[in-house]
């Protein structure tokens, strides 16, 4: 779902947007210039996208958990493809310790795919933390450290003890030089002498015994430091590597339609941690995959004020993060990239709400290889295995689903296959349809002298079942809900027309004998519900109806 809000959520002052001009006067440009044209490509921060982020502000001041963690937040001013115009909000890295918040804009896809990878290389990270600090808290350090101190001062003190004694040794030199002589003055000398040797003995004597003492515990500390470096350089590298995998797998996507991973996108060992968590990199990759139009952004630092940033003020880009991406991002600003309205997007799957008259796949005929696929797979030139799950007919409208790999095209086609895919369609139908709901349940046969009609064959067909139930009756005309459990060509159009069925034929629906005036097949695909074949999760996409 999309996590579009209204003006009104932010600001009273907008009343009435449709009627209102955009303030463009701008107070600053995100800006960047094009990776392949060169050319200057800029989004203004507007005094009224300024005015709708300080009603941003006022719902973060209104909460005082906001208050205790400083992060940039920023909205971005969007047109969507019916022309009403709405805001995305985001915020940068986590909020409360969370990276999806309902109502604010998901973070970049990517990290998803480096989950496994990533706890794992947490754990060894953590691991090697603690081995770190149990190293470092080596009761041996304190245990050499006191040993240590205990033989400098014994050394110190026999050092002034011998000092002293050396003094006196002179003075005695001195006086014996005076009284004595001959044999008498070498005996007295000699015995001197031996005492100095003696003291130097013992100097050495504790200096060994100091050595022997400590030489162990060296030892033990200095294989502890050898260790702590090799920790140090494996956790650098794990670290590194561990960024690089998650840069690789952050995949951006710009108004062209081009995906890029961030690695494809900055120098190689130049992304600084955090790069593709910013406001401003979410908010547009948001916007460029679900066909939003960017009109104007702004981001403020809101919480605890940190280095140069202040609760409340506004800012640009940031340099090292932010403004390496904004070229790419911002290619194809206020292009219609594929002229298609794109409901969904990932890095698996695409969702477009196909308009009449266009087909699914390309003909066989060069007068029919406009389709679809055909448009998506010009923008999106880098998904080699872009491919139809299933397909809409040429006058119907709706929800149709493309693949972007083999492996998700598998996953989705075997869903389909096993009636796991809840589809509805709304159709208005060329008379008064008298009951209310049902299940209709007809087989249905292909003509291969009369393609692409199909008709009910209770021999040859394959069966075919149908739920409907009436929404409303409009004048001579009947608005129904068809929920097909199986999908067969014209399914709808024949459960619609056939006596067996509901005997109307759905209006503008010439084939199958309607005759009265209409300007397009009135069958419109609206819902489609169906699991992610990577996440799991539930997906239930919509678009309305046109007619």
């Amino acid at each position: 779902m999309l996590t579009v809000h209204r003006l009104l959520d932010f600001a009273d002052c907008f009343t009435d947007r449709n009627s209102t001009p955009i303030d463009l006067s701008c107070n600053y440009w995100y800006q960047g210039n094009c990776p392949q044209s060169g050319e200057l490509l800029r989004l203004p921060r507007t005094r009224m996208s300024e005015e709708l982020a300080r009603g941003l502000m006022q719902y973060l001041a209104a909460d005082d958990s906001f208050d205790r963690e400083g992060k940039m937040y920023g909205i971005l001013l969007v047109e969507m493809a019916s022309g009403e115009q709405g805001i995305l909000k985001a915020f940068s890295g986590l909020l409360k310790g969370c990276s999806v918040v309902e109502g604010w804009v998901p973070p970049i896809p990517g990290r998803s795919r480096v989950q496994g990878e990533e706890a794992r290389a947490l754990t060894q990270l953590e691991a090697m933390k603690q081995e770190l600090i149990a190293l470092n808290q080596l009761p041996q350090r304190q245990e050499y450290q006191a040993l240590l101190s205990e033989f400098e001062l014994q050394l110190q003190l026999l050092n002034e003890q011998h000092r002293n004694c050396k003094q006196q040794r002179e003075q005695k030199r001195q006086l014996l030089s005076q009284t004595l002589a001959a044999e008498a003055l070498s005996i007295a000398l000699e015995q001197l002498n031996q005492a100095s040797r003696l003291e130097g003995i013992e100097r050495r004597q504790l200096k060994r015994r100091r050595d022997e003492t400590l030489q162990p515990l060296k030892l033990l500390i200095e294989a502890a430091d050898e260790r702590m470096r090799a920790l140090k350089k494996q956790r650098k590298e794990l670290s590194r590597e561990l960024q690089a995998q998650m840069h690789a797998a952050y995949t951006l996507v710009n108004f062209l339609g081009k995906s890029r991973s961030l690695l494809q996108l900055m120098p190689a060992g130049a992304i600084p941690t955090g790069t593709g968590d910013c406001c401003a990199p979410k908010l547009l990759h948001y916007a460029a995959a679900n066909n939003l139009k960017p009109l104007a952004m702004a981001e403020f630092w809101w919480g605890p004020s940190s280095g140069d940033k202040i609760q409340g003020e506004f800012y640009g880009a940031c340099g090292d993060r932010c403004q390496p991406l904004m070229g790419f991002l911002l290619s194809g600003l206020g292009q219609n990239k594929s002229k298609l309205p794109i409901i969904y997007q990932d890095e698996w799957l695409i969702a477009v709400n196909k308009p009449c008259g266009l087909l699914s796949v390309p003909g066989r005929y060069l007068d029919t290889q406009d389709s679809v696929q055909s448009r998506l797979q010009n923008y999106f030139c880098d998904d080699l295995n872009l491919k139809n799950v299933h397909r809409l007919d040429l006058e119907t409208s709706g929800i149709l689903l493309l693949a972007r790999d083999k492996e998700t095209h598998s996953k989705l086609s075997g869903q389909f296959a096993k009636k796991q895919v809840r589809k509805v369609y709304e159709a208005v139908l060329s008379g008064t349809v008298k009951i209310d709901a049902g299940t209709i349940e007809l087989p249905l046969w292909g003509d291969p002298e009369n393609r692409p009609y199909q008709q009910v064959n209770w021999e040859c067909g394959k069966p075919s079942v149908t739920g409907f139930e009436v929404m409303a009756r409009e004048g001579n005309h009947t608005r129904v809900e068809f929920l097909p459990l199986t999908g067969r060509t014209h399914q709808l159009r024949v459960h619609a027309a056939d006596v067996g069925g509901l005997g109307i034929p759905i209006l503008g629906d010439r084939l199958y004998g309607c005759r009265a005036q209409a300007s397009r097949l009135h069958l419109h695909a609206r819902e489609l519900c169906f699991e992610h074949p990577q996440s799991g999760e539930w997906l239930h996409l919509q678009a309305a109806t046109p007619f």
